[in-house]
């Protein structure tokens, strides 16, 4: 995911107000008055009402794979420095930043207008939905998620385990810029991208393609040095997959369910961008320079499903 072009701090919201929600187990819009759960926003799967007098049958969440690869909750070599699991009923902004709106198409003219309604957190999942919906002058709408400010690191092994959506025009994007950006700008903050998809038809493989890239600054130059990796088979909108690097003072190596695929050497001075903190960023673009604009092959709502992130160090 190339750079945005402008970043800044986010200022707290307005205190929040609770609202009592009622779940909604079976989907038919009726809550259950036994069920109640107070929140500043509306849960997933829960509604404002408490009119449901039978209430027993929960929906079976279709878009959440039942399989897929796992990695370890801990390493013999390394202590878990941070992880998010997604356990709750919405997103922990403890950890997490909201940034909002099209951004003049964040610098790479996507299409969609980010909005805080499109992410979700529910059964253990994060879910970042994109959706054929107007917003602004946009006519996609998805979310975009930093821990800017809130957890910065250097190096260490970062898991994430999630489905991918799929789809021409729909690029999902698992990764990490420089703590820096608000003094030294992109690319010279540095960039390493952990996994981006350009979805597709399954014809061309793009829907099983993953790519890891680093990107800096080269004299006054955008430098980027990249690799990819392609299911045998399937797509990765099928099950649950693993995107991880390993990230020290010389290198960054790249995995797919444990398997390198990538790698670059950091140790050049021109690289130095790789020797600083950085934070991690999750979204899910619509449209955009490098996966064109959705077709009449694309189908909306997508989802990007993320089980799990953890650094270890």
């Amino acid at each position: 995911m190339f750079a945005t072009l402008s970043f800044s701090c986010t200022k707290a919201d307005d205190p929040c107000v609770k609202k009592t929600w009622y779940r909604d187990l079976d989907g038919d819009g009726k809550g259950n008055k036994a069920a109640p759960y107070d929140a500043c926003e509306q849960p997933v799967g829960y509604v404002a009402n408490a009119d449901d007098d039978n209430d027993g049958v929960a929906q079976v969440v279709s878009i959440i794979p039942t399989k897929g690869y796992s990695t370890p909750a801990t390493y013999s070599t390394m202590k878990l420095l941070w992880a998010d699991e997604f356990d709750g009923m919405s997103l922990n902004e403890n950890f997490w930043n909201y940034e909002l709106g099209n951004n003049g198409g964040w610098g790479n003219n996507e299409l969609q207008s980010y909005k805080k309604e499109n992410t979700s957190v529910k059964d253990g999942y994060l879910i970042i939905q994109a959706k054929n919906e107007s917003a602004g002058n946009q006519i996609y709408t998805s979310s975009r998620l930093t821990t800017q400010n809130k957890f910065n690191f250097k190096y260490g092994r970062i898991d994430i385990r999630a489905a991918l959506p799929k789809g021409q025009g729909i690029w999902p994007a698992l990764w990490m810029l420089g703590k820096n950006i608000n003094t030294v700008n992109w690319p010279k903050c540095g960039e390493i991208d952990i996994m981006e998809m350009v979805g597709g038809n399954s014809g061309n493989g793009s829907d099983r393609t993953t790519y890891g890239t680093a990107h800096w600054d080269n004299n006054g130059s955008h430098a980027q040095y990249g690799g990819n990796t392609k299911l045998a088979s399937g797509a990765f909108n099928d099950e649950f997959h693993v995107f991880s690097i390993v990230w020290d003072a010389t290198k960054i190596v790249w995995y797919l369910d444990d398997k390198e695929f990538h790698k670059i050497d950091t140790t050049p001075s021109g690289l130095s961008e790789f020797q600083e903190d950085y934070f991690l960023i999750v979204n899910l673009a619509v449209g955009g320079d490098w996966p064109g604009k959705p077709d009449g092959t694309t189908v909306l709502p997508q989802h990007l499903i993320v089980d799990y992130i953890r650094v270890f160090q």
